[in-house]
């Protein structure tokens, strides 16, 4: 079974390492920061202040990491890998700088853009994946990040990457892989790992870092009323930080989100879109409250380890409304949305 052993703690980056009886040979770690809290419970936290938040929770975690893991940094070996265009969002080639100082690691580009292409809800293909950039060092140490809840666009991109490497006749030296995910991610790396470590000499290993937590995935079977499958990060079914346990605890609406991240990409470069995804949510549940369900009972569906009692008695309806005047205030001067949900 896993769990999280503490490597430091501070009210600025708390780290865990994910430790296992057997555990993989790919190193597993989870990082909680108040930045990374803020765009995981707080859904109108968006643009350039999420884009900057994520990038400020890299560079204290590359700190965290350089201090208390065995990992790999080396500047000249360094290419920071983006996975166009989820993967821009977390900022590394500048955290880099800002964690250390570094000014001469490089840059790659891979574009993995995924979409279902039957009516199968789990049914993900690349639909956009001709775009490739990549220059590496002889011995490289890739660090890169991204969301993941299928690992779809990941894999795909790993995938590619392998595929370059030994075409081009280079080594990797270490992986390093920032999300805000599932296990799904880890599961990957692994594999990764393991190629690896068959092919290069040279290889020291690889980590996946977990923001906030190891979120559970939706499933067309998970028992909950409002989801999307293979896209939600849910606050149930996962291994999370207590930092971000006890923080649900701030805001009533923070453990009742449908997802901590919502559309990553829409989010920081097209707020019509991103906030379509979420007012249709709220207006959903705008829809049960009125039909009986309360506070309590969506509480304990969605975030079922947390204590209701700590919350009193908030109106879901009143909470819905609430969140919903915040998707508007977004859109000020914008075009409003026209959410999908419609329930007369």
């Amino acid at each position: 079974m896993d769990r999280l052993h503490p490597l430091c703690r501070s009210a600025g980056c708390s780290l865990y390492e994910i430790r296992a009886d057997h555990p993989p040979a790919a190193r597993r770690y989870l990082v909680s920061t108040p930045e990374t809290r803020t765009i995981c419970n707080d859904p109108t936290f968006v643009g350039l202040a999420y884009t900057s938040a994520l990038r400020k929770a890299c560079k204290k975690t590359l700190r965290a990491l350089a201090r208390r893991s065995p990992f790999p940094f080396n500047e000249p070996k360094t290419t920071v890998l983006h996975i166009l265009r989820g993967g821009l969002n977390f900022g590394l080639r500048e955290a880099l700088n800002e964690a250390f100082g570094w000014n001469r690691h490089g840059s790659a580009f891979i574009s993995a853009q995924r979409a279902r292409t039957t009516g199968n809800m789990e049914d993900w293909h690349i639909t956009e994946g001709s775009y490739q950039k990549v220059y590496l060092s002889p011995e490289a140490d890739i660090i890169f990040g991204d969301v993941v809840a299928t690992g779809t666009s990941l894999e795909y991109a790993l995938h590619e990457l392998l595929a370059l490497v030994q075409h081009e006749g280079v080594s990797i030296r270490s992986v390093l892989f920032f999300t805000i995910g599932g296990i799904r991610a880890e599961q990957i790396l692994v594999e990764v790992d393991r190629v690896c470590r068959d092919r290069f000499p040279g290889y020291l290993g690889a980590a996946t870092v977990y923001f906030e937590g190891r979120f559970g995935i939706a499933f067309p079977d998970t028992d909950l009323r409002i989801k999307v499958p293979g896209t939600d990060l849910l606050r149930k079914g996962g291994l999370y930080a207590p930092e971000f346990l006890e923080s649900q605890y701030e805001k009533p609406s923070y453990p009742l989100e449908r997802c901590a991240i919502y559309d990553a990409g829409s989010r920081a470069f097209w707020l019509p879109e991103y906030t379509e995804d979420v007012w249709d949510y709220w207006e959903q549940t705008l829809w049960l409250a009125k039909e009986g369900v309360g506070f309590a009972d969506l509480l304990r569906e969605r975030a079922p380890d947390l204590d209701p009692a700590r919350f009193g008695r908030p109106s879901l309806e009143d909470l819905c409304r609430d969140q919903l005047a915040a998707c508007e205030n977004l859109l000020i001067g914008m075009e409003r949305p026209k959410p999908a949900f419609k329930k007369e």
